[in-house]
């Protein structure tokens, strides 16, 4: 039996970035995927999601062409084109990055298709062909979790999963789920001009944000069309007439119903442990998947798993980031760090992105008197008031050094990263005013508050130049 340095346990966005760098260190590896190389990122989540909003982006940009000086027109829209160009996308990408071909015959990675069983430390059973390997990677991500309500199950509903089995957008939809990923559809398909109803179980969207950024978000929904309706409960689900979804719960305590043609639950994940032999081999799991140390290893010595079925975070560059780090610390464990800063983006327009500590967790952490909050609004910046965009940056100081950054802006996703490296080699925040930042820029409001912090203490130093 030939013997494998590296056999990686799914496809998606952890398991290539670790084929790829296994691969460049010249090791034996073997990938194994029981359905499309890809995964979620390519065929269920971002990649879908991302070409439905930027269609959803032009039709609203389209009737609201006014606030840059030109005529609005309502754009004519036929969904099932919009679902025809995601598909064509996902293939293009699936040719050109993520196919079989590629990982055999660039990188040298055998692929196999078929259900996976680990049978022993260093033993993975596929389709009946049993591999040997050095060390294994579980890189099976997470599937929708759906809560028990009754009635659901009777109604076909969609998830963020099935959406894209559609030949075209539902006419009309409630979606359950509060989370990045509830919201970013809802204001997609209503720009597209779906009728969508948000029931969320929280009192706002996005539980965790900070509240300021939360409630723009909100207002700005509701103003594009969004039914958002908060503090919900929903305890049972039936099928009304002509096929009508019709829920019947609570509001804020106060009897409820909602009605839609179709339903998409969007109310977590659920790691993809199961059938893989792991009970058997007394790999630890919680609730939310396989319990590793920072190392990204399991109980199991030579068992690593990264991304989303090892629980830390639902993110595909942090999938991306674990899969390279898990084999970084097989193969060279001195190199191995402690914690490391993930930041995060929820892809409305504007995009709401995230990185360190929010402001009450700063003062729960290191006291009042220490932590200082400063906010920029961006729409009276050059940039802002020529784009004719809105947002605002917070920034989370504690004795001037930066712990948390906020930033609800347009192409927020490209500007957080500057200030996670920030937060991950621990500089101040008069630090930035360092850095120059193009102008005009939304990014210049990061400039502004590190001046300031940066001439206050320059003023508490005046008497050196006296």
């Amino acid at each position: 039996m030939d013997r494998y340095d590296l056999l990686i346990l799914g496809a998606g966005a952890a398991g290539l970035a670790a084929a790829e760098f296994a691969a460049s260190l010249d090791l034996r590896v073997g990938v194994i995927e029981r359905a499309r190389l890809g995964g979620a990122n390519l065929w269920t989540a971002d990649v879908p999601s991302k070409a439905l909003a930027a269609s959803a982006r032009a039709a609203h940009t389209m009737r609201n062409a006014d606030r840059l000086g030109l005529e609005p027109v309502a754009a004519r829209i036929d969904t099932a084109r919009v679902w025809g160009r995601i598909r064509r996308i996902q293939h293009e990408i699936a040719r050109a990055q993520d196919s079989p071909e590629r990982l055999r015959q660039e990188l040298g990675v055998e692929v196999f298709f078929g259900a996976a069983h680990i049978t022993s430390n260093s033993t993975v059973d596929v389709a009946g062909q049993a591999l040997d390997t050095r060390y294994i990677l579980l890189a099976t991500g997470s599937r929708a979790a759906v809560p028990m309500i009754p009635g659901l199950d009777d109604t076909g509903y969609l998830t963020p999963e099935t959406l894209w089995e559609l030949d075209r957008a539902p006419t009309s939809v409630i979606i359950l789920g509060g989370g990045a990923v509830g919201v970013e559809l809802a204001q997609a398909l209503a720009r597209l001009d779906v009728t969508v109803t948000l029931l969320v179980g929280e009192r706002h969207i996005l539980p965790g944000e900070e509240p300021e950024l939360v409630d723009r978000l909100e207002t700005l929904l509701r103003a594009e069309g969004v039914m958002l309706h908060t503090d919900v409960s929903v305890d049972q689900v039936e099928v009304g007439a002509g096929g009508a979804k019709v829920l019947l719960g609570a509001q804020a305590g106060a009897p409820g119903s909602w009605r839609a043609r179709d339903i998409l639950v969007s109310t977590g994940r659920r790691p993809n442990v199961e059938g893989l032999g792991l009970e058997e081999l007394g790999v630890e799991l919680d609730p939310r998947g396989i319990r590793t140390d920072l190392r990204l290893r399991s109980s199991v010595p030579c068992l690593y798993a990264a991304g989303e079925v090892a629980g830390r975070w639902h993110y595909t560059h942090a999938a991306a980031y674990e899969g390279a780090r898990a084999v970084r610390n097989m193969f060279f464990p001195g190199r191995t760090r402690g914690a490391y800063e993930v930041p995060w983006v929820v892809f409305t327009d504007p995009e709401l992105a995230r990185t360190g500590l929010t402001a009450d967790q700063a003062r729960s952490a290191h006291g009042d008197a220490h932590v200082d909050v400063l906010v920029q609004e961006l729409a009276p910046t050059d940039r802002g008031r020529a784009d004719g965009a809105e947002g605002i940056l917070e920034l989370v100081c504690v004795k001037n050094r930066l712990v948390g950054a906020h930033l609800l802006a347009p192409g927020a996703g490209e500007i957080i990263g500057e200030l996670s490296l920030a937060i991950d080699q621990g500089l101040r925040l008069s630090d930035l005013a360092n850095v120059i930042h193009a102008h005009p820029s939304l990014a210049r409001g990061i400039h502004r508050l590190a001046s300031g912090a940066a001439a206050a203490r320059a003023g508490r130093l005046g008497f050196l130049v006296r």
